[in-house]
């Protein structure tokens, strides 16, 4: 199985040519390619032929036809959560449909690991074969009582039998970062099954969100996709304390990246 390739916990986009086909009809051909690495997959799921190395090799195939689109990739922090022993729950914000494709190579390449997802996903024409493959815990973001529940039962026996959790605890995606959308579901996830968090901070606007479709938006190579990693945190206490790091930590990267682009113009 191919895996992306790190150096020192980083990974950086090289050098790649773009076809003059793929700048000029960049979001056609992306979802080309994309639409068949769905088919592919879901024929592989239906068949009960879907497993971890099928999903890493779609999510990695996924980044490459981002790339050849001439989106850039940076990848850092990976030995954060590599050293770690067992699963974790990892906690990122939500900005695009990229991040449900992109982390499963990044994650499931070293730990086995699942996500939270809407259940509108898992009903989703083609791709619901690929998430029920997968396991997932559905949420129905209408009841929060009901989606806790959900959460922490679903998320306690998967941990349990060594599965890490992926977790996007907003109420929707979207580009700008709201602390106060920001929920501890999976923090109280992790203190119950006694895992540490790990949190993810990325910014995939380059992936937009469709004026009709909402996954399915323009792709813009002049935004760099991002992915930091930050330390383990074991939860102590009512994880107050934890939460809040974990939000200084991506509002902290979303700040450190604007100025490296304004900078960068």
């Amino acid at each position: 199985m191919e895996k992306i390739r790190y150096e020192n916990g980083t990974y950086r986009t090289g050098p790649v040519h773009i076809t003059f086909m793929a700048r000029t009809l960049t979001s056609l051909l992306f979802y080309s390619r994309l639409f068949s690495i769905v088919v592919r997959g879901s024929a592989q799921a239906k068949r009960g032929l879907y497993g971890t190395p099928e999903w890493c090799e779609g999510s990695l195939d996924t980044l490459r036809a981002l790339e050849a689109a001439g989106v850039k990739f940076e990848i850092t922090g990976i030995d954060a959560f590599t050293a770690v022993e067992g699963p974790c729950v990892f906690i990122a914000n939500h900005m695009s449909t990229l991040e449900t494709f992109v982390l499963p190579t990044i994650i499931a390449s070293f730990k086995d690991a699942t996500f939270v997802v809407k259940q509108s996903l898992v009903d989703y024409p083609i791709f619901k074969h690929i998430m029920r493959a997968r396991d997932p815990i559905t949420v129905g973001r209408t009841n929060p009582r009901d989606d806790l529940r959900a959460v922490l039962e679903g998320g306690t026996a998967r941990l349990k039998a060594g599965r890490s959790i992926v977790i996007f605890p907003q109420t929707t995606r979207t580009p700008v970062f709201d602390p106060a959308q920001f929920n501890t579901i999976g923090i109280k996830l992790a203190k119950k099954s006694c895992v540490p968090v790990v949190p993810i901070a990325l910014t995939t606007n380059a992936w937009g969100n469709g004026t009709y479709l909402k996954d399915y938006g323009k792709i813009d190579p002049s935004k760099k996709v991002r992915f930091a990693f930050g330390k383990p945190l074991w939860i102590r206490e009512r994880g107050t304390e934890e939460h809040q790091e974990i939000i200084e930590f991506i509002t902290g990267k979303l700040k450190e990246w604007e100025a490296e682009d304004q900078a960068g113009k």
